[in-house]
C-alpha cells in the first residue's frame, strides 16, 4: 500500500503549481494536523483515495469535516487490511481544543485499549505530536507524548506517522527514522511512504 502524509504546511507542489495525476498510484492519504480544511478537501479530490486525518493543536477552526475525509481521532480503523490508530493534538502549552497533558493522552490511549485488543494490535501510529525523545524538543509547544513510546514498545507498529516538528527549524531533524521495529515519518509537508498489506 502506497501511502502519501502531509501535515502542518500546504505544500505548493501538490496544491499551488498541482499537474494532473500527480497523486496517481496513492492508495491512502493521511494528514497529521494542522491544515487547512479546503487543502484536505483539494487533496482527497484529486486523488483516487480515501483520506484518514487527525487534529493538530491549530485546528480549533475546523468548523466541519473536511468533505470526503474521515477523522481518525481516537479511533482504530481498519483499511485493506491494515490497522490504524488515530491520535491527534498536541501537550498543553496553553488552552486550546486539541491540546492534552500527559495524563489527558494516556487517558485517550487508555480508551482505545479495547479495540486495539480486539485487532490484536495495530500497523499504523498516526498522531500529530511526536513521541518523547523522539525527534521532539524540551520546551512545552513541542514536547513528545511517553504513552506513545509505550504503545509502540508494546505493539511494535509498521509506521508511526506524525508532525508538529517542522523539518525547517533544524536541519537535523530526519524525515525517517526508526524506534526498534518502527520506522517513523515526520509528515511536515508531505512524504511517500509503503506498507506491506495482508
Amino acid at each position: 500500500m502506497r501511502i502519501l502524509a502531509v501535515s502542518d504546511l500546504e505544500s505548493e507542489r501538490l496544491y499551488d503549481y498541482y499537474q494532473p495525476g500527480r497523486l496517481r498510484g496513492y492508495d491512502l492519504i493521511i494528514a497529521c494536523g494542522d491544515l487547512k480544511m479546503e487543502y484536505l478537501e483539494f487533496l482527497v479530490t484529486m486523488a483516487d483515495c480515501p483520506l484518514f486525518y487527525v487534529h493538530g493543536n491549530h485546528d480549533d477552526g475546523y468548523r466541519r469535516e473536511p468533505e470526503g475525509c474521515v477523522c481518525i481521532d481516537d479511533k482504530l480503523v481498519c483499511y485493506r487490511g491494515v490497522r490504524i490508530v488515530g491520535l491527534g493534538g498536541s501537550y498543553r502549552y496553553r488552552e486550546g481544543k486539541y491540546m492534552y497533558t500527559e495524563r489527558q493522552m494516556k487517558h485517550r490511549v487508555h480508551k482505545l485499549m479495547p479495540s486495539i485488543w480486539a485487532h490484536r494490535g495495530f500497523d499504523i501510529l498516526v498522531t500529530h505530536a511526536p513521541a518523547r525523545h523522539l525527534n521532539d524538543y524540551d520546551t512545552l509547544p513541542h514536547r513528545g507524548f511517553e504513552c506513545f513510546n509505550r504503545l509502540m514498545d508494546k505493539y511494535r507498529p509498521k509506521l508511526f506517522i506524525h508532525g508538529h516538528i517542522h523539518r525547517n527549524y533544524s536541519y537535523k531533524i530526519p524525515q525517517k527514522c526508526c524506534y526498534k521495529d518502527t520506522t517513523v515519518i515526520n509528515a511536515f509537508e508531505y512524504c511517500s511512504t509503503e506498507i506491506k498489506t495482508k
